[in-house]
C-alpha cells in the first residue's frame, strides 16, 4: 500500500476527530451559557416576586390607608381593594405542643391522625396478625399526624375574626393586608 494513501487516511481521521471535539466543546459552552441564563432568570423572577409582594402587602395598602381608603376605582375602570389575609404554619420543633394545645382547647378534630406499622425481615407473620387484628376492628394501619395547611390557615382566620386568643408563636400566625387589582373593561 502506498504511504501517501495511509497519510491521507490518517489526516482525514484527525480532521473528523477535531471537528467532533470542536462540536462537543461548542455544545459544552452552550450548555454552560444556558445554565447561567436560567440561574439569572430565576434570580430575576425571585426579585420581581419579592418586589410585587412588597407593593401588594406593604406599600399600596399603606398608601390607601394613609388617605382613608379601603378601595379605589381607577380611570381605566380597574378597582383596587385591600383585604386582610391570614397565614399560619406550625414550627417543626413545636408540633407536639401545637397539637396538644389544639386538643386541649377543643380543636383536636383538625388534627389528622394516620397509624402505620413496620416490621423487619422474618416478621411477616407478626405483621399479618396485627393487620388482621386491626382489620377485624375496622381500622387501617399506619400513623402520621398533621394539620392540613389550608385548614390551619382557615382555623387561624376564624379564631382571629371571632376575637379568640390563640398562641400566634405556636401556630406561626400572620395577619397582613393585601391589595388586589381587578382590571377594568376598557
Amino acid at each position: 500500500m502506498d504511504l501517501s494513501v495511509l497519510e491521507a487516511a490518517a489526516a482525514e481521521v484527525e480532521k473528523i476527530e477535531e471537528e467532533g471535539l470542536s462540536r462537543v466543546s461548542s455544545l459544552v459552552k452552550k450548555q454552560m451559557a444556558l445554565e447561567k441564563r436560567v440561574t439569572d432568570i430565576e434570580e430575576e423572577l425571585s426579585r420581581a416576586k419579592e418586589d410585587l409582594r412588597c407593593v401588594q402587602e406593604e406599600e399600596l395598602p399603606s398608601a390607601l390607608f394613609e388617605h382613608g381608603l379601603k378601595s379605589l376605582q381607577m380611570e381605566d375602570g380597574s378597582v383596587v381593594t385591600v383585604d386582610s389575609f391570614y397565614g399560619a404554619s406550625i414550627p417543626k420543633d413545636r408540633i407536639v405542643e401545637a397539637f396538644n394545645w389544639l386538643r386541649d382547647n377543643g380543636f383536636g378534630d383538625i388534627v389528622k391522625n394516620t397509624v402505620s406499622a413496620s416490621f423487619g425481615r422474618g416478621r411477616d407473620d407478626e405483621a399479618q396478625a396485627l393487620l388482621n387484628n386491626l382489620e377485624q376492628q375496622g381500622m387501617d394501619v399506619s400513623q402520621k399526624q398533621w394539620v392540613e395547611p389550608m385548614t390551619l390557615k382557615a382555623f387561624a382566620k376564624e379564631q382571629i375574626e371571632k376575637g379568640s386568643a390563640i398562641p400566634s408563636d405556636l401556630f406561626g400566625v400572620y395577619v397582613g393586608q393585601k391589595a388586589r387589582v381587578r382590571k377594568g373593561k376598557k
